[in-house]
């Protein structure tokens, strides 16, 4: 373990804003991240434990340990149980189950980050959720160093969010994620344009790659590439709102798309509320709304996280007066 001061955290988050950290290290074992943090130089620190970094925005330089998980290795346990280590890249696990027969998560194909971050947004994506293959998941208690198991209904999963992103919020670090997959081929295409992009290319019976490859088509044509644009994907959740609110919306607007979400309430997409609001492909300098997909927020260069905070303020104010929706941040924001 290397402790560097000072160090420039632009590369460790996806929207690629120069924030620096007091202390920096790269972990690759629980051991050393246990020693990490009994530490008596460390104890008393603010901590920040990132991943892939796929799901932050950095409003100011930290003041205190970030700490970088490398924790790797994924082990087949036998009847479709896997256990995956918290920073193996979450796309690139789902490659290496498809190419080892399993499906299930196929939908979920090109979401960013590590395996680590999944459950604590309960990612989600063309009709598909974590927790609907989640089992368990081993964390660390911070403060006490002991290691828990958290079972699906001990995470309190519910729409992009979990038991870590509240009532536990900086109080355990995961360090690994057990799934169970399946090996009997059976996808789910009835959501969004999966349907029209197998019809497109003749495929009628499609197989889990083939899900795969289309959804990673589709995500490819709307979201831009972090490498090349700075962003963290999908900046506000999709709101859900009771049918009464989603009639009235709809008297105005007949062309609102919604999904059914139970109970008698409906999901809206929060790209056409911040499109129908005016801030699509919005620029402020170096920094806006994606021109391709509303619900994305960009770092075209040297951006400061503070700038893009206060773009997503402002658009929360301008949907809420339009639509008295109020659209809630699925990115973490680190003051």
């Amino acid at each position: 373990m290397q402790l560097l001061k000072n160090h420039s955290l632009k590369d460790y988050n996806t929207f690629g804003v120069d924030a620096k950290a007091d202390f920096f290290v790269h972990v690759k074992s629980i051991s050393d991240l246990k020693n990490l943090l009994s530490n008596p130089q460390f104890t008393s620190l603010p901590k920040l434990f990132l991943g892939g970094g796929s799901n932050i925005l950095l409003c100011s330089d930290f003041k205190g340990l970030v700490i970088h998980l490398g924790l790797k290795g994924i082990e087949e346990l036998g009847n479709g149980l896997i256990r995956i280590q918290a920073g193996e890249g979450w796309h690139n696990f789902v490659m290496w189950s498809l190419e080892q027969g399993y499906n299930g998560i196929e939908n979920l194909s090109l979401i960013p980050g590590n395996v680590g971050a999944a459950p604590m947004q309960n990612i989600g994506a063309y009709g598909v959720e974590l927790r609907q293959v989640f089992v368990e998941l081993e964390a660390l208690h911070i403060s006490s160093g002991k290691t828990l198991v958290f079972s699906n209904e001990a995470c309190l999963f519910g729409y992009r969010e979990s038991i870590f992103k509240n009532k536990q919020k900086g109080n355990y670090v995961i360090l690994s994620v057990t799934l169970k997959l399946q090996t009997n081929g059976i996808v789910n295409t009835s959501y969004g344009a999966i349907s029209e992009v197998l019809r497109e290319k003749g495929i009628e019976n499609p197989t889990p790659i083939q899900v795969s490859d289309a959804i990673v088509s589709i995500r490819k044509s709307k979201l831009p590439d972090p490498v090349e644009i700075g962003n963290s994907g999908s900046f506000f959740k999709n709101p859900v709102v009771s049918s009464p609110d989603y009639d009235h919306i709809k008297k105005q607007y007949p062309e609102v798309p919604s999904y059914p979400s139970g109970e008698g309430r409906v999901k809206i997409p929060a790209a056409w509320l911040i499109e129908k609001a005016g801030w699509k492909g919005k620029c402020f300098g170096n920094y806006g709304v994606h021109k391709n997909q509303a619900l994305v927020l960009v770092n075209y260069g040297g951006a400061r996280g503070e700038d893009i905070y206060q773009l997503a303020q402002e658009i929360q104010a301008s949907v809420k007066e339009k639509f008295d929706i109020h659209l809630k941040m699925e990115v973490n924001i680190i003051p």
